[in-house]
C-alpha cells in the first residue's frame, strides 16, 4: 500500500499520467499514530482561522493545492530517491504559510524548552512561525548531500519548504473576492 499509494520520487514519471495519483494519496497516509496525531494537531490550531479567511470551499481547494505543490518541490529536490514520502505536512505548512500573511501578530502560546524548565509563553505567530521556517530550510540544507534527501530522520524537508512557500504564494488569490470574516477582526484570533 505505502509503495503504491505514499509518494516515491523515483517512480514519478511526467511522461505516466498513471503515477500521478500519489502526489494526491500521499498526504491522506501517515507513518502511524504520533504523526498523524502531531498533523492534525497543528492542523486543528492554524487551519480553522485559514479557513474562516478563505471559506470552506477554496480553503479545501488551497489545502490540496499546497499538498501536491509540496510533494512536487520534494520529488524536485530527492528525484532519486527510493524511500516514499507520506503525511499532511506539506499541505499544512502551506496553511502555515497563509496564517503568517493573515494573523503575524496573532500570539502562539509555546513550551520553550529553558536548560531543565518548562516555560511557557506568548510567541507572535510571525517570529513562530518564522523560526519553524528557517530550521526546515536548515534542515532540508543539511539533507541535501544525503541518500534520499532526508538526512537520515525520515522526514521530507524540501516538502515543508515548499508548501510554506506555497501558503505564502497562494494566500491572497484565494482570498480574492471573499468577505472578510468578522470573527476576528482586529486579527488577533486565538490560538
Amino acid at each position: 500500500m505505502i509503495r503504491k499509494y505514499a509518494l516515491l520520487p523515483s517512480a514519478l514519471s511526467l511522461q505516466d499520467a498513471s503515477t500521478w495519483f500519489p502526489l494526491l494519496s500521499h498526504m491522506f497516509m501517515h507513518g502511524g499514530w504520533v504523526h498523524f496525531l502531531s498533523n492534525m494537531w497543528i492542523l486543528v490550531i492554524f487551519g480553522d482561522n485559514v479557513e474562516d479567511r478563505m471559506g470552506r470551499f477554496r480553503y479545501l481547494m488551497f489545502y490540496l493545492l499546497g499538498g501536491v505543490a509540496a510533494g512536487l518541490v520534494q520529488v524536485m529536490f530527492t528525484a532519486q530517491s527510493n524511500i516514499p514520502s507520506l503525511g499532511a505536512s506539506g499541505a499544512i505548512a502551506a496553511v502555515l504559510g497563509a496564517y503568517i500573511l493573515f494573523y503575524p501578530r496573532a500570539r502562539i502560546i509555546s513550551f520553550v524548552p529553558l536548560f531543565i524548565l518548562p516555560w511557557i509563553m506568548e510567541i507572535p505567530a510571525w517570529v513562530y512561525l518564522g523560526l519553524w521556517f528557517v530550521s526546515q530550510l536548515f534542515s532540508g540544507l543539511l539533507a541535501l548531500g544525503t541518500p534520499g534527501g532526508l538526512a537520515g530522520s525520515g522526514i521530507a524537508w524540501w516538502a515543508h519548504i515548499g508548501g510554506f512557500v506555497v501558503g505564502l504564494v497562494l494566500a491572497y488569490p484565494f482570498t480574492l473576492g471573499q468577505r472578510r470574516s468578522l470573527r476576528y477582526p482586529n486579527e488577533f484570533p486565538p490560538v
